[in-house]
């Protein structure tokens, strides 16, 4: 049995940032060029090749891409959109920016992923849109919704946030969907510190890029070389939302960095699964055939009627007595102030997986030992 000892704390997260990062990075400082130019436009193409789509725009964050995607795809005042509540508020803090209204239905039991059928209930004359968000990394139905979407004339939005190199049925994430959206933020399967990325049809993708400067019929890279600085037109009311060449040299080196990082999240989780499998009340993440998660969240849901402790006294321990920390994802945005008794479906699912989840530490830099000391620990609470 592993006793409570002094250790250094294990974070839940850690960005993997290695020399190949920092060389990228000094490059760009030496070169003259800081802002959206040609390694920005390198890292578009590079993502866009990999997921076979028809154009990539990098910009400041995932959320910028999600306010540029609805943007883009003239969702306004008025348009439902449906959505899940088991996700980060980005999503809805945007639509609620371009005056849409987030139609909440629940999710699947085993993936906690939106659930198709949940979401055709909800289908109304008003729905211009469904936004999917691939859980912690598990790809949703893809091919449900992509039917889904296309039977009834609506906008398909891929949140992609976690599963830049995940796939189910062989189709990626982000591949699906009329939009999709990425986060590189410094948490997530790869990083630029913060940053994202927007990808999709060409057509919607260029409005974006368009709104996403200003509104400027040039991109400053292109103005520099071609036109005077000073030469162009705007001819949309835009917003700044580029990302620079300096953060794009960093998502470079990542971006090739993804399949080892995924692999080895991959290594991470199924040691998880093997270890803690059998413990009473302790249930671990269910992979369905034919996906290969990004494994962005390793998640265990904690039965406090079976379990000899509930999820937060889990998290409690864990910290204080082990140096573990561990985070929860995620608390549902219909119960957020913001957009509280807004909720008009049921959502039992929802509520109940945000009442037991609770991620742990999963990432490419963590060691053997470091996932043995969370298992290790773990089986020390059960004994209690």
């Amino acid at each position: 049995m592993i006793q409570p000892v002094e250790a250094p704390l294990l974070p839940w997260n850690r960005p993997s940032i290695g020399d190949e990062e920092i060389a990228e990075v000094i490059d760009t400082l030496r070169s003259g060029w800081l802002t959206h130019g040609p390694k920005a436009a390198r890292f578009e193409r590079e993502v866009r090749d990999a997921l076979g789509v028809e154009d990539a725009f990098a910009v400041s964050s995932c959320t910028a891409a999600l306010h540029l995607a609805f943007l883009a795809a003239g969702i306004g005042d008025g348009d439902e959109v449906i959505t899940p509540s088991l996700t980060f508020c980005a999503a809805l803090n945007a639509l609620r920016q371009v005056g849409a209204r987030p139609v909440f239905v629940d999710v699947e039991r085993a993936t906690f992923n939106i659930d198709p059928r949940a979401a055709e209930a909800a289908i109304t004359d008003r729905t211009k849109a469904i936004v999917v968000m691939h859980y912690g990394g598990h790809p949703c139905d893809l091919r449900a919704f992509r039917k889904l979407a296309d039977d009834h004339g609506l906008l398909l939005i891929e949140d992609a946030a976690h599963a830049l190199h995940a796939s189910r049925d062989g189709q990626r994430a982000g591949s699906v969907g009329d939009l999709a959206v990425f986060s590189f933020y410094a948490n997530k399967v790869m990083t630029t510190g913060e940053g994202g990325m927007l990808v999709g049809l060409g057509e919607l993708v260029q409005k974006a890029r368009l709104l996403g400067r200003h509104g400027i019929d040039s991109s400053v890279w292109q103005r520099h070389g071609t036109r005077s600085t000073a030469d162009y037109e705007v001819v949309a009311p835009g917003l700044k939302y580029v990302m620079s060449d300096v953060t794009a040299a960093i998502g470079l080196q990542q971006f090739r960095k993804l399949p080892a990082f995924t692999a080895r999240r991959a290594d991470i989780a199924n040691t998880y699964t093997r270890a803690l499998t059998g413990l009473p009340g302790l249930a671990t993440p269910t992979v369905l055939p034919g996906v290969q998660p990004g494994w962005f969240l390793y998640s265990i849901f904690i039965d406090a009627d079976s379990a000899p402790l509930t999820r937060d006294e889990v998290a409690h321990h864990l910290l204080a007595d082990y140096g573990i920390a561990t985070s929860k994802h995620f608390r549902p945005v219909h119960t957020l102030e913001l957009y509280r008794g807004t909720a008009t479906h049921p959502l039992i699912v929802t509520e109940t997986v945000a009442a037991r989840q609770l991620s742990l530490p999963c990432y490419p830099s963590m060691t053997s030992q470091d996932v043995n000391r969370v298992t290790a620990a773990l089986h020390a609470l059960w004994q209690r």
